[in-house]
């Protein structure tokens, strides 16, 4: 290490380091600037004195304040039940079909069940209900369970093979997996469904062997004309409404591998006023029945 020289151009001591030819020049922080870390470390101290802050093995430091963000959203949440009061009471008490035919009670209804919604079921079946891939679309008129008032009360509250001992339970079988079917039958099969909502099929395709598959193996289930049935969830196979996808290669998965979604049941997760606004938000949407 060379020793410390002042430098000529700067004025400054060098530090005493070079390499290749160019020397270190000895030019310390600004004091405003170490002092203002300096008290960054004083404020940081003192915070993990006053705020939680430290993870314990089961839970974590409370600090002085033994402030929580969590306990002042409780608080609001309860001012905001106390201010609603007497409306979310009435909204309890009365039932589905008053709810919609009250003005007053409806506007309260949809008002709490866009909030709910947005919360909880807007993550599966979008902001505005219209669904995606795998997850219904809540604005139409097709339902796999029944879209009226009740019906919609009845999966919100339960959900579907949601492991709840009320929930619907109805499930699509895994024809290929399961080795009820050879692929070739799935192939045809599959194109037989595609044809009954009017889907173009393959060439070479046999419809009557599609057919009599269909009859031996989806006719219990989706009915003989392939309408579906509401009581099993089996969906309408001729409205070109498709919750997966109507193509070829995406048929002939669902009857390879079967669909068994889920949705979530909402009974002890949310109040049973929620869930009755829920119901009713969902039933205007447009798709009710």
């Amino acid at each position: 290490m060379a020793e410390t020289e002042l430098d000529q151009v700067s004025g400054k001591t060098t530090t005493g380091h070079q390499w290749d030819g160019i020397k270190e020049l000895n030019t310390p922080l600004p004091r405003w600037w170490v002092l203002t870390f300096y008290a960054t470390i004083i404020w940081a101290i003192g915070y993990w004195v006053v705020y939680p802050a430290w993870p314990l093995l089961w839970s974590n430091t409370t600090g002085l304040f033994n402030y929580s963000s969590r306990a002042d959203v409780g608080v609001e949440l309860a001012n905001l039940e106390k201010i609603r009061g007497d409306k979310m009471v009435a909204l309890g008490a009365a039932s589905l079909e008053e709810i919609e035919k009250d003005p007053a009670l409806l506007a309260l209804a949809r008002a709490r069940g866009k909030a709910a919604f947005g919360d909880n079921c807007a993550p599966c079946h979008g902001s505005g209900g219209a669904g995606a891939k795998g997850f219904p679309n809540l604005n139409d008129d097709d339902w796999l369970w029944g879209g009226s008032l009740e019906q919609i009360e009845q999966t919100i509250q339960f959900g579907a093979r949601s492991g709840n001992p009320k929930a619907h339970e109805g499930a699509m079988l895994a024809f290929g997996k399961d080795g009820i079917l050879k692929k070739d039958e799935i192939v045809t099969v599959a194109n037989y469904v595609r044809s009954l909502s009017g889907l173009p099929t393959r060439q070479g395709y046999d419809a009557a062997a599609g057919a009599k598959l269909f009859a031996d193996n989806c006719s219990a289930c989706h009915g003989a004309d392939g309408k579906g049935n509401q009581e099993l969830g089996a969906p309408d196979l001729t409205d070109k409404i498709w919750l997966y996808g109507s193509d070829e290669a995406t048929v002939i998965e669902t009857v390879t591998n079967g669909r068994a979604g889920v949705m979530p049941t909402w009974v002890g997760r949310l109040d049973p006023s929620t869930i009755k606004a829920l119901a009713v938000y969902v039933h205007t949407l447009g798709g009710g029945k």
